[in-house]
């Protein structure tokens, strides 16, 4: 079908009907205007504080891809729902209805730091403290406005119609990869737009010969770049953001021929628990005067957050600008990575805290993704939850976890970069019955592996899962290397082990990737 409207169209469609479109790149006039909207408020630092209603996560259920000649051979649609290009448009012209006379903020930015494979996205919203999150999030463009190549219509307010827009319900994220346009409506939950971006990059970045990441990245003194995969709550933006190593970026990468870059020009960092002395970087960028605190319970009395207090979501989040990070690569670009480390929170509780992967391990557990699912990051999770997310970020992968498990495989011959496979979930027993592994075990491992300093330690293969793990870390107890000597009973530990090898399997057959499809997948015995 012949598609109504085009992003210029949609742009000049908005600025005629919009009641008035701000164009406002000041962040305190945006704080100003923010603090109008019901749902904003502000912290005694003079922060704004926002909450986002019921839904405090992503909409998992609710994110639809245009099914057209693009797309229909070539994304993964067991992973996405499919959206007719006569429903899209029918809810683009419902929204732009919508907006007739109402103030909307226009915002155009850059996604990408490499600016020959960035994006120029044009954000317009209903909301002035979603406009400035946005703009903490992406890029200002270097050499001023570029010429849009992705349109985001964000209107966290109206409702789409399931009937009438072929969605699940009033919530919707709609991706028309064709015209690279996105319209996001019924969630205020921020998350989706950062988020919307990153997904059109994964479906347009194979196809430069990018492997885009959900990941964290930093770099050492010596230049030592080092990315970090996992899902939210497993630690990429609290890992990566360490005095001794400047930050890149805490989530969303591309990984070119030519090094590594940063999606993004912010960060959005859960703060569930947040302390000074647990995440020092964190907490001080919290406090920067473009910071949003998203559902964060603030002290009555005091106006103060309270970082504990998870009554409306665990999944509290605090959004600010690269700018807030002191030790940060300015350019958020760095050279081909040396290590490659792989987060997983382990609610079983039976996998080793740190391993050293081989190429084949390396692509299965980048394929599987495992990890346990934290309260609050997606609606209806209120607990942690055993799930396998292929290649750290299934929901945001829009094409065959093959097609990145081929990228990624490829990067890593061409690089040889040595693969970390870290265990930041449960020790002792599983969830609920052990207890988290403690964040300064985690570091001092970290820091042994990235500084080379468990060349020379010796390694021992687990009889279970095959990971070869040190015996000894400086400053570790050595009964947290191995998770069995950490369970009171032995018998009951290899009975989970065996049952979230399984799982591993069972989930590895369900990505139905063809023996023949790239080496790694035909070396490891795991893969069947």
């Amino acid at each position: 079908m012949k598609h109504v409207l085009e992003i210029n169209e949609i742009i000049e469609a908005v600025h005629t009907r919009a009641g008035i479109l701000h164009q406002i790149s000041d962040a305190e006039t945006l704080i100003k205007l923010a603090l109008k909207q019901p749902e904003v408020s502000q912290t005694s630092n003079g922060n704004l504080a926002v909450t986002t209603g019921a839904i405090t996560g992503r909409a998992a259920n609710d994110k639809f891809i245009v099914k057209d000649g693009l797309t229909a051979d070539t994304v993964w649609w067991q992973n996405t729902g499919a959206m007719s290009g006569d429903h899209f448009d029918v809810l683009l012209a419902d929204m732009l209805a919508h907006l007739e006379g109402k103030p909307m903020f226009r915002q155009q930015l850059q996604a990408g730091a490499d600016r020959s494979s960035a994006y120029c996205v044009e954000v317009l919203s209903s909301s002035a403290w979603h406009a400035l999150f946005i703009q903490n999030m992406l890029i200002s463009p270097v050499h001023g406005a570029c010429s849009t190549e992705v349109c985001i219509l964000h209107l966290p307010e109206f409702k789409a119609l399931p009937a009438r827009h072929g969605t699940n319900s009033k919530t919707c994220i709609a991706l028309d990869f064709s015209r690279n346009i996105v319209l996001i409506c019924g969630t205020a939950y921020a998350g989706e737009i950062k988020k919307s971006v990153f997904s059109l990059f994964n479906y347009h970045a194979p196809g430069r010969g990018i492997l885009p990441m959900h990941c964290a990245a930093n770099v050492s003194n010596n230049g030592d770049t080092a990315l970090f995969f996992g899902l939210s709550g497993t630690g990429k933006t609290t890992l990566s953001a360490t005095p001794d190593r400047a930050l890149i970026g805490d989530d969303e990468h591309g990984w070119s021929r030519d090094g590594v870059f940063n999606l993004e020009g912010g960060c959005y960092a859960k703060t569930i628990g947040l302390t000074p002395e647990t995440e020092p970087e964190i907490y001080q960028a919290a406090q920067h005067p473009n910071a949003i605190l998203e559902n964060v319970v603030l002290v009555p009395e005091t106006q103060t957050p309270d970082y504990a207090d998870g009554r409306i979501t665990e999944n509290t989040r605090v959004s600010y600008p690269l700018a807030a990070i002191p030790n940060r690569v300015l350019s958020s670009r760095a050279d081909t990575p040396k290590h490659v480390v792989l987060l997983t929170a382990d609610a079983f509780g039976v996998l080793p805290p740190i391993s050293r992967l081989t190429l084949s391990q390396a692509v299965y557990y980048f394929l599987s993704g495992y990890t346990a699912k934290i309260a609050g990051t997606e609606a209806g999770i209120t607990e942690p939850c055993a799930t396998f997310s292929a290649c750290f970020g299934a929901p945001f992968m829009a094409r065959s976890p093959s097609v990145y498990g081929a990228l990624l495989e490829q990067r890593l011959i061409e690089s040889g970069a040595q693969c970390w496979l870290v265990n930041t979930g449960w020790t002792g027993g599983p969830y609920g019955v052990g207890h988290r592994m403690p964040l300064t075990s985690t570091r001092r491992m970290l820091s042994a592996a990235l500084s080379g300093a468990l060349d020379t330690t010796i390694f021992r293969k687990d009889e279970i899962f095959g990971l070869t793990t040190p015996t000894e870390i400086p400053g570790v107890d050595p009964q947290i290397l191995r998770p069995e000597k950490t369970w009171a009973d032995r018998a009951a530990y290899k009975k989970q082990a065996h049952k979230l090898l399984q799982l591993f399997a069972k989930n590895f057959v369900s990505l139905a990737i063809p023996k023949d499809t790239f080496l790694a997948v035909t070396e490891n015995r795991l893969m069947g």
